[in-house]
């Protein structure tokens, strides 16, 4: 399906790997010119033919120095994917008094204040263009027990940010709408230092077991973790012109695990 997005151009963040590699290769394959933001450029992500920035989206220079240069390499930016996030170093499988002022404000510089500081600079060309935004949060935030206390309230905030944005900004042409994945099959789960094993450590089982478990556990009526590439398609169907009515909403992409209506 032609999504009608040869020649626009986009900025997507935490582009290295996993979901955010997956929507690079998504929206250049259908011919839109992309900045990716990565905090280091992969083989993979070289591959894709994308224009690479290095940067630490955990910080405000970091922010601000991919935004700045996203436009002038792009004269201007169509689609912003804001999709850099996850769980900061060791003890995410501890529980809320495990987490001290330092990976609670880390938390929240990657997962959430990244996407407003990206978001701010990209804006005025985001307005004058028509384009959309689509920010990754989690289905966790709807479910705050699902995952790490930190990560799980970082993400509702940014799910929260994309509504108001959207009442904001939504009349003057720009369509916000979020993503909210379950488990999905990326280094946060199957990585050695990643929350999966971290958490099959707590629990005292191997990572394998733990990761075979999981979907079943999590009530994924699909029996398996999400694809990376099935997410990806999510997004580059939301901000391509098919998807014009679409906007303000938080869509689930997560096996069914959220019961609720």
């Amino acid at each position: 399906m032609d999504l009608g997005l040869n020649g626009k151009t986009a900025v997507v963040t935490g582009a290295s790997r996993g979901i955010g590699l997956a929507i690079v290769r998504a929206l250049t394959d259908e011919g839109v010119r992309v900045v990716a933001g990565a905090r280091t450029l992969t083989p993979e992500l070289k591959e894709t033919g994308a224009h690479v920035l290095t940067a630490d989206l955990a910080t405000a220079a970091g922010a601000g120095a991919l935004a700045e240069r996203a436009l002038i390499e792009l004269g201007g930016v169509d689609v912003l994917v804001n999709n850099v996030g996850g769980g900061e170093g060791e003890g995410q499988a501890g529980g809320f008094l495990s987490f001290d002022d330092q990976q609670w404000l880390g938390t929240y510089e990657l997962n959430f204040l990244s996407a407003v500081r990206v978001t701010r600079a990209a804006l005025p060309s985001l307005v004058e263009r028509g384009g959309a935004i689509v920010n990754i949060s989690s289905n966790g935030a709807r479910q705050p027990g699902m995952g790490p206390i930190i990560y799980s309230t970082a993400k509702a905030a940014l799910t929260a940010f994309g509504k108001a944005l959207n009442e904001e900004f939504g009349p003057q042409g720009v369509r916000v709408n979020t993503v909210s994945p379950g488990s999905t099959r990326t280094s946060m789960w199957e990585g050695a230092q990643g929350y999966g094993a971290q958490l099959a450590g707590a629990l005292g089982v191997p990572q394998e077991e733990l990761l075979r478990a999981l979907p079943g556990q999590a009530g994924m009526t699909t029996g398996r973790f999400v694809e990376p590439a099935e997410v990806a398609a999510l997004v580059a169907y939301l901000v391509s012109p098919l998807a014009g009515s679409i906007a303000g909403a938080d869509h689930l992409i997560d096996g069914g695990a959220i019961k609720t209506v």
